[in-house]
Formats: C-alpha cells, sequence, structure tokens
C-alpha cells in the first residue's frame, strides 16, 4: 500500500487539488490522507463541501492579520512532526500558494518524495505575482515529479535543468474541475435551483460582467484602476457588474474609497464554488486577475480580460481566450467595450478550445504516480 499526503489550504488549491484526490480514492493499492493548512477557513471549508471532501487533518493555521512569514513557519511547524509520524512515500502539493511552498520544504527536509500539480508555470518575474512565482520556482525545485498542465509549461521545467523522466504533461485539473460542476448543474434542476436561491438577484434584460480581483500586487493602484474602469462602464444601461469581494481588507478598503454607488454594480459577500461556476456560466464576459479563472472559463466560452501586466499562464493569451489589459483603467474599458460591443470580436475569444486540457488531467496524475512508485517497489 502506497501512503500519499496531499496538502493544501485555500479554495483554488482545494478546486483543484479535489480531481486528484477523488480519483487517487478510486484506485486499489493506495492509501490517499488529505491535510489541510486551513490558508484560507470559510472559503477553504465550502469548496471541500462542494466536492465531498472531509480532511483526515487540519493543521488550523488561519489567526487574524497573519504574514506570509507566519503562514511558512506555521506550516513547517505542524505539518513536520505530522510528516514524521505518518511517514507517507509522498506528499503531493499544488501550485504557487505559501501553504504549498511551506508543505513542500517540510517534505524536503524529511526526504519525503514530492509530486508537484500544476508545476513548471513561470512569468519570468520574481515580483509578479508575488510571492506566487518564488513560491512555485522553489516547490520545483525539490519536486521529483512534476505535472506540468501545459507543454509550455513542460518545456519550462525542461530549461531549468528538470530531468525529462521527471515531467509529465497532464492538463490542468482546474478544467476537471470546472467540468464535472458545469455537467452537475447541468443534469440537475434541484441542485441548480438550490444554488441560485443563494446568488444574488439578476436583472434578466442586462449581460453579467462578472468581476473578480485579489492579487498582492495589484493593491494600491492597481485596485484603484480597476475600480475607476469599473465606474465608466456602470454608465452603460445594458450590463449589470457582479464582484464577489475577496475578504482580504486591501481589497475591501480599496473598493469602499474608489467605487460608486451604482445600480449597475453588485458587491456581494464571497460565493462557493458551485455557486462561482453558475455565475460564469450566465456571465457574458469576466473581468479578473486569478489565474484559475483563466484556465476554467474557456470551458465555459466566456472570454476573460486579465488585470495584469504578466501572466504565467501565457496559453491563454496564445490561444486567444483571453487578453491582458493591466490594472488599467483605459485598458479594461477599452476591451471590454470592444466585446460588447463588437460581435465578431467577441466570438474570436469564446468559440476558442481550452489550451489547458481536456477534463482528464487527475487520470493522467493517477497514471503515472502509480507507474513511478510500482517502479520503486521493484
Amino acid at each position: 500500500m502506497t501512503r500519499v499526503i496531499v496538502v493544501f489550504g485555500t479554495r483554488p488549491e482545494t478546486i483543484k487539488m479535489a480531481p486528484v484526490v477523488l480519483e487517487l480514492r478510486r484506485r486499489p493499492g493506495i492509501e490517499v490522507i488529505v491535510c489541510v493548512s486551513g490558508q484560507h477557513r470559510t472559503m477553504l471549508d465550502e469548496a471541500l463541501a462542494a466536492f465531498g471532501i472531509s480532511p483526515e487533518h487540519d493543521l488550523a493555521i488561519m489567526r487574524s492579520g497573519q504574514t506570509l512569514a507566519d503562514i511558512t513557519a506555521d506550516v513547517l511547524g505542524r505539518l513536520s512532526p505530522l510528516l514524521a509520524k505518518l511517514k507517507p512515500d509522498r506528499v503531493i502539493v499544488h501550485g504557487d500558494t505559501t501553504t504549498t511552498f511551506a508543505a513542500a520544504l517540510a517534505a524536503f527536509y524529511l526526504g519525503i518524495p514530492v509530486g508537484h500539480v500544476e508545476a513548471g508555470l513561470r512569468t519570468g518575474n520574481m515580483r509578479a505575482p508575488w510571492p506566487e512565482e518564488f513560491n512555485r520556482r522553489s516547490v520545483d525545485m525539490v519536486a521529483d515529479l512534476l505535472w506540468a498542465p501545459t507543454e509550455s509549461a513542460a518545456d519550462n521545467l525542461r530549461r531549468e535543468g528538470v530531468p525529462h523522466d521527471n515531467i509529465v504533461v497532464t492538463g490542468n485539473t482546474a478544467v476537471d474541475a470546472i467540468a464535472s460542476v458545469k455537467s452537475r448543474l447541468d443534469n440537475d434542476a434541484v441542485l441548480r435551483d438550490v444554488v441560485w436561491r443563494r446568488l444574488p438577484r439578476l436583472q434578466q434584460d442586462k449581460r453579467l460582467v462578472l468581476v473578480t480581483g485579489h492579487r498582492r500586487e495589484s493593491f494600491g493602484d492597481g485596485m484603484a484602476e480597476v475600480c475607476r474602469a469599473l465606474n465608466r462602464l456602470a454608465t452603460r444601461c445594458d450590463i449589470e457588474i457582479v464582484w464577489p469581494v475577496h475578504p482580504n481588507p486591501n481589497v475591501v478598503g480599496a473598493i469602499k474609497q474608489h467605487l460608486k454607488a451604482n445600480s449597475n454594480i453588485q458587491l456581494v459577500e464571497p460565493v462557493d464554488y458551485l455557486g462561482f461556476t453558475a455565475l460564469m456560466l450566465r456571465s457574458y464576459i469576466i473581468i479578473t486577475d486569478s489565474g484559475g479563472i483563466q484556465e476554467e472559463a474557456p470551458t465555459l466560452g466566456k472570454p476573460v480580460l486579465v488585470t495584469r501586466n504578466e501572466t504565467e499562464r501565457p496559453e491563454a493569451i496564445t490561444a486567444g481566450t483571453a487578453r491582458l489589459v493591466g490594472p488599467s483603467e483605459d485598458r479594461i474599458v477599452a476591451a471590454a467595450t470592444e466585446l460588447l460591443d463588437d460581435d465578431l470580436s467577441y466570438r474570436r475569444l469564446a468559440e476558442r478550445d481550452n489550451p489547458f486540457g481536456d477534463g482528464k488531467a487527475a487520470v493522467r496524475i493517477a497514471d503515472s504516480l502509480f507507474a513511478r512508485h510500482a517502479r520503486t517497489r521493484t
């Protein structure tokens, strides 16, 4: 029996790791132990519930005003003795969060092999996204199984000297997750009704512009620019803007300072994953700084305007499913206006195949994990 501990701590990690956990648990010969850090608390718990996953261990690190150093120290301090006790054959982490970085470091210190889901993404700029670029590169350095979502990500790893046998191109598990939830919403009218009862009431005669924003590099002037762009767009009578506001005080503070009261703008509490998927399905365009949404939206045929100057997901830009507009008031307004007013421009972004995979990433991850550990045992 191969023992694997899967560690994550935020809502995006939960969403992207859920297909992996569920697939591994379907396989005989493997014991899957889920450990959450609690880096995000309420948002984490809602995502776990959406996929029916109950963690075996909860480090419960979240505290008011926690810093990146606090998260790193707490995960290391609480996870290390757990790993020493359980003696897993492998630790699996995802992406670029501080929980991921600290968990990989804890495993590395104890000589436990690390598998990295969504390895190889790069902007080449250590300050954007910050600290995520550093976290992801650091995890890739200690991992011996690197599940790259695309050939481009795999090429980044090869250029950095990662042995070819350690890299497996899988597609992105975000596509697995969003396809699964879309199917549930499409085929279960009762679930659909329950989800929509929890969501804000929308104006049916208006197109929905869905907005999110939470990246640290967007705080300050960048968030102010986004707010000013929304103020201008909200003067249109044919759209409604909905922004599920991230609870980070830097986001809330910017909105209070810069976003004007307008009947075309709804600021709502964070929405659970099922609800957010329903909002994405209902949306016309999405304005965001989220990496995960860049991966999910093409499966739903929704154009994305990325309010960042750089993205570690250039495949979306190359494929034409997203545009980089930066945290720039004028560029956001110009791009959104074009998509809202020009049907051909809209269809050029909406009617594209998803460059991030076919929804079978978790199967490929499980297959390669079994192959690696079968070779190790022999």
